[in-house]
């Protein structure tokens, strides 16, 4: 039996097995600039009441995005979901439900789940698809993780991976905290000076184990060169492609141009956005990556009365439980953020997709054309597509032109400076299906105003 022994005597036996005769050891390693040696400063304790009372005020100060004339995206898309979604998710057999080990108490749930698969195969044109991730940046880099395990070993560049200079850093950040451990090497692919991807620093990628680039690309540019990346760096090669779902209801879909994975955030598509998330990576390939496909699969079989079945297959149970044996960082997935995904995309159809991407990008030209015709501002990538978003080049700081906008009641959009330091005057907005035709007016009349005033000589 284990000896009761009081919480001292117990934190005592803790401290000299580590070597330590007091608490204050235990934290020596923390500068004693920053320790907080005082009571902590707390209330004293509330009723019911007045805690309700002070959280309803704390909440308060928060601003819904459909409270205000939003224009704020940069990957995180406002579209509409229908009221259903979030009828048909709270049942209980969705709500409750967890990972379904036990198949013959999980038929519904487990079908849910293979629909979701079909789904995101179809929308991408690609055979296989997972249940997903946890978001887009963790789907790009389990992609590039994946691409390593398959290529390495007939690769001429081994252990190494190309991606877009475009790609912000919290995104970069993901890919090299997944990759810094197995020692992978990583390159930049260069990108023109109209946004578009340099096809010819593509030939530098030949040869490496996979390259990672996005369409719409993170200025929001459609870019028609990446038909003819495959043919340049090879089967080798994995090609893989980080989309906006919603997009696809327009343009090609990555599989039919020879896109090996194709992986993205599926936010737009189910979720909306509530202080950033919730959100879910899509994650789907060919054939040839099947194997080493990080998360759960879902296959559809027939049992021994000849019935038929959906079970969870391929991937074992080391990739959720022996993380030492498993080929992928995901132990969970975001299956529950998934099925409004696959809601909203069923409920849509094929042909409300397709209007879903319309709306968004008529917005998008609209503003476009809008925004133009304001002498004292530029669209640095003006002649390219566009897909829900593109750059603005102001002739002062983005950040002050943000804040005046806040005055006006719009949140104006994004500071690339965070991004690309260098760009302290580009501006990112976004548009979606939600997006008024009075309010791109409204943001063209302040925009005016804003950038004659620290343009001198220029009106507005």
């Amino acid at each position: 039996m284990v000896d009761q022994l009081p919480n001292l005597g117990r934190e005592k036996e803790m401290l000299e097995a580590m070597g330590m005769s007091s608490m204050d050891d235990l934290f020596a390693d923390i500068p004693e600039a920053v320790r907080m040696n005082g009571e902590l400063p707390l209330r004293g304790p509330q009723s019911e009441e007045e805690i309700i009372a002070d959280a309803r005020r704390i909440l308060g100060a928060n601003v819904a995005l459909g409270d205000r004339v939003n224009f704020l995206g940069a990957g995180l898309n406002r579209n509409y979901v229908p009221a259903s979604v979030f009828q048909l998710i709270t049942r209980g057999e969705f709500l409750t439900s967890y990972t379904p080990y036990q198949p013959e108490v999980s038929q519904g749930m487990l079908q849910a789940m293979w629909e979701f698969q079909t789904l995101i195969s179809e929308l991408v044109s690609l055979k296989v698809a997972n249940l997903s991730v946890y978001d887009g940046s963790t789907a790009a880099a389990e992609a590039l993780t994946c691409a390593v395990r398959v290529h390495n070993r007939k690769a001429t560049q081994k252990d190494t991976i190309y991606i877009s200079e475009l790609l912000p850093p919290a995104r970069i950040s993901v890919i090299e905290n997944y990759t810094q451990g197995g020692g992978v090497v990583i390159k930049t692919l260069r990108h023109n000076s109209d946004g578009t991807l340099n096809l010819e620093s593509l030939s530098e990628a030949a040869g490496s184990c996979g390259i990672y680039v996005e369409q719409p690309n993170p200025l929001g540019i459609l870019d028609g060169g990446l038909t003819r990346v495959k043919e340049i760096i090879g089967d080798g090669t994995a090609f893989i492609v980080g989309v906006s779902p919603v997009s696809l209801g327009l343009i090609e879909a990555p599989g039919n141009y020879g896109a090996d994975i194709v992986v993205g955030e599926g936010q737009a598509l189910g979720s909306p956005i509530t202080y950033g998330g919730p959100l879910y990576g899509i994650f789907a390939c060919t054939n040839a990556y099947l194997r080493q496909m990080p998360g759960r699969i879902v296959g559809r079989s027939i049992d021994v009365d000849g019935q038929e079945a959906f079970c969870l297959t391929l991937s074992t149970r080391e990739q959720h439980i022996r993380r030492h044996r498993a080929t992928s960082n995901i132990c969970t997935n975001e299956t529950l953020i998934a099925l409004m995904g696959a809601m909203h995309m069923s409920l849509l159809g094929p042909e409300g997709l397709q209007k879903l991407a319309q709306r968004n990008m008529a917005a998008c030209e609209l503003a476009k054309k809008k925004l133009s015709e304001i002498p004292t501002i530029a669209i640095p990538h003006v002649m390219n597509c566009h897909y829900n978003e593109f750059v603005v080049e102001l002739p002062g700081a983005a950040s002050d032109c943000i804040a005046y906008l806040d005055t006006q009641g719009l949140i104006g959009g994004y500071d690339l400076s965070n991004w690309y330091p260098e760009r302290r005057n580009w501006l990112l907005v976004s548009f979606s299906d939600q997006t008024k035709a009075a309010e791109i007016e409204l943001l063209t009349a302040h925009l005016a105003v804003w950038s004659a005033s620290v343009s001198p000589g220029v009106s507005a």
